[in-house]
């Protein structure tokens, strides 16, 4: 699996903050639109051009994207 992921804001929904990583990044819980029923757990592109500008890139599509090898935040499933 690919530790590049779809981390746009305008990509999700339900968005709660639930905690801070180790280095202070913010943490969230969220849905994608696309897929209402799956919880996930990650971190918002737009966070990180500011905090790790880094480990985010823009996609073809124009949307955000976080390569979360290089932060202290998993993503996954909830």
């Amino acid at each position: 699996m690919s530790n590049i992921k779809a981390s746009d804001l305008e990509l999700k929904e339900n968005i709660v903050r639930k905690d801070r990583s180790p280095s202070g990044l913010p943490i969230y819980e969220f849905n994608y639109k696309h897929e209402p029923n799956q919880r996930y757990q990650g971190v918002m592109g737009q966070d990180l051009l500011e905090l790790l500008p880094s480990a985010v890139r823009e996609a073809d599509n124009g949307y955000l994207e976080v390569d979360y090898s290089q932060i202290d935040v998993e993503f996954k499933e909830v």
